[in-house]
Parts: C-alpha cells; structure tokens; sequence
C-alpha cells in the first residue's frame, strides 16, 4: 500500500442547493431565471448530471455568484488522503510546531500543536472547534473561566467564543479540529 491522494471531480449539486436555500430561491424561480428545467436542476443538485460550463455561468448568475465560487463551495465526490507522521529526525527536535492534518480545501481543518506557542495570543473562530489533548497538559481560558485538560481531556467551544491556551508541561501536544472558516454553520447564535 503505498501513499496516495484519490479524488474524483467536485460534487457541485451542494453547493448550487446550498446558495441557492440562502437566498430563499425555488427551483422553479431559478429555472425562470436560467432557462433550465426544473428536473435537470433538482438533477443537478442531486448530482446526477453535471452541468456543462454554459450552464453553470447561467446557474451563477442566477445565485447572484461565480462559476469560480460555485466550484470553489462544492464537495468532493470521494475524498482519501493520507498525512504520515514526521520523520524521527523532525521529532528530536522539541521547538514548539504546527502541523496540518488536513490537506486542502475541506469542511474540517484539523491541526497537531506540539510544544508551547505564543499564550498571550486570542482566538476567535466563526465555527465550533474541538480540542484534544494528545499528550502533555494545557490551560485553556474561554468565556472567562480557566480549564486544565490532561492527556485525554477534550475542550469543545462553539463558534464566536475568545479563548488562548498554553501548555503547562513540556512536550505537550494537542490536536485541534474545527469547521472550516468558508462553512457557514453558524447563522445567527443568540445567548
């Protein structure tokens, strides 16, 4: 088995259902303003039939958007990517480190800390985030309280909460995963 990425081409149906549910379109009304069917674009958005180039401007334009952005929003059809590990050598090395565990554009971002970083900095994402402790032990300071987490422990903060983390013991290493800042999986949060 060797290391490889497998990707079929973008499933665009979502993205064009997604746009057009936020404007509170029917299909009906972007067929009017298309000139397409009303079947081929529940087909579309379906993904049982793939739009031609012509047709996906005609769509864009009906969504108020961009064939780029359209294409950009889309899911992949199947999606296998594999991240090995650092090498050894990259490991003995015990400066503080930031690692993708995820490649490319997708609905989650998953990142591996190793070390400190810089306490004093705040984050603010739009959407919810997880955090888990792989090893070693962190301080996390959200919504104005104080959490230790320990090997193992999990922190969960939903879109919109300030927070900064340090860690308290050397070697610490934890994996953050959190939905993708281009989602929008929040619309309106009232407290």
């Amino acid at each position: 088995m060797g290391d490889h990425k497998e990707q079929q081409p973008a499933r665009v149906g979502a993205a064009v259902r997604r746009r057009r549910r936020a404007l509170e379109l029917t299909l009906a009304v972007v067929a009017e303003r298309t000139g397409l069917s009303v079947p081929f674009l529940s087909q579309v958005e379906n993904d049982k039939a793939r739009p031609s180039h012509t047709s996906l401007e005609k769509l864009a334009d009906a969504l108020r958007t961009t064939a780029v952005e359209l294409l950009a929003a889309a899911d992949p059809a199947a999606s296998v990517d594999v991240v090995r590990a650092e090498t050894a050598a990259a490991e003995a090395d015990f400066a503080p480190r930031t690692r993708s565990l995820v490649r490319g554009h997708h609905q989650l971002h998953a990142s591996e800390y190793t070390g400190d970083h810089d306490a004093g900095r705040e984050f603010q994402h739009r959407n919810d985030e997880l955090m888990y402790v792989a090893d070693g032990a962190v301080e996390i300071e959200a919504e104005g309280r104080a959490y230790r987490l320990g090997r193992g422990d999990t922190l969960y903060l939903t879109g919109g909460v300030r927070h900064r983390w340090r860690a308290t013991v050397p070697d610490t290493r934890i994996i953050v995963v959190a939905v993708a800042e281009h989602i929008e999986a929040v619309k309106d949060r009232t407290r």
